[in-house]
């Protein structure tokens, strides 16, 4: 399956929907440090540049459009002004699903997007012809020693439905070692799991994953063992509070802020992996 990659960064939707078997064919993004990434990594794949300025009837239509377009708008952690603030760029995503038109559209934002604007969003994919299916997924769900809940949806063409929910049996049956819990989402209750890595994934008993825990459920995760695998505990090992508290300045790297922030609004390969590889077992 082809992707045309929206926000691309530097590459983590990009690279996970990869390993599940897919195409990237071109990426959008603006960044200057992280355009440089994704050159050394996807040397012959074009980059149309700046979303607002592409034109949609010369670019090639995808199998698939993925992207985790600006959080800022929405996330907790900032004014969350919604369609106020300047970096409010849903409505570019919209058109350029609506011109394209692909099978799918694999989509990433933070967990306070659920508070703000999802509404907005699930109806503009609705008004164009796409059924929805969404799920916050944390980092720790795919073994990362942090929170990092981010919602990701998934957008199909409505008369895509019948035929997706034939395969979905099938779907389980090939993906069943990573499949998810279902809390907190309207992902297909079929596909839940019993993983024993539902405790670390639970979203209700951990927070809202974009602030740090109490101490006392911090200190709880910094206990365990390797996640239940019964290794010891190291340093390297210990359970990050959110997302690791990493320092600003350190001599001898290159490029340190430009790859702090670039990593911070990366998706997790993983994760991406997970749903792309969802999508590839029902075609």
């Amino acid at each position: 399956m082809k992707v045309g990659s929206l926000f691309s960064g530097i590459g983590g939707l990009d690279l996970g929907l990869e390993r599940a078997g897919m195409d990237v064919i071109w990426q959008s993004e603006i960044d200057p440090y992280a355009c440089k990434v994704l050159n050394k990594h996807w040397p012959t794949v074009p980059n149309l540049g700046n979303i607002k300025e592409i034109d949609w009837n010369q670019v090639e239509r995808p199998d698939v459009i993925c992207g985790g377009y600006p959080c800022q708008p929405f996330s907790t952690a900032g004014k969350r002004q919604g369609e106020g603030d300047a970096r409010h760029l849903w409505p570019w995503v919209r058109e350029c699903i609506a011109e394209l038109r692909p099978r799918y559209a694999v989509l990433e934002n933070v967990r306070g997007h659920l508070s703000l604007g999802f509404g907005t969003v699930l109806g503009d994919l609705a008004s164009i012809g796409y059924d929805t299916e969404w799920q916050v997924i944390p980092a720790a769900a795919v073994g990362a020693p942090h929170r990092r809940d981010r919602v990701f949806i998934v957008a199909y063409a409505d008369q895509q439905r019948s035929q997706r929910r034939g395969r979905i049996q099938e779907s389980k049956t090939q993906l069943g070692r990573l499949d998810l819990p279902s809390a907190d989402s309207r992902w297909p209750q079929e596909l839940a799991s019993t993983d024993p890595i539902r405790e670390l994934a639970d979203n209700g008993r951990i927070g809202d994953g974009q602030h740090r825990l109490t101490g006392d459920v911090a200190s709880e995760g910094r206990q365990r063992d390797d996640y239940g695998r019964g290794e010891a505990d190291d340093v390297s090992r210990q359970w990050w509070a959110v997302e690791p508290n990493v320092g600003r300045v350190a001599d001898g790297i290159p490029n340190r802020v430009d790859r702090l922030r670039c990593l911070g609004n990366a998706v997790v390969p993983q994760v991406a992996e997970y749903v792309g590889r969802l999508i590839m077992a029902t075609q």
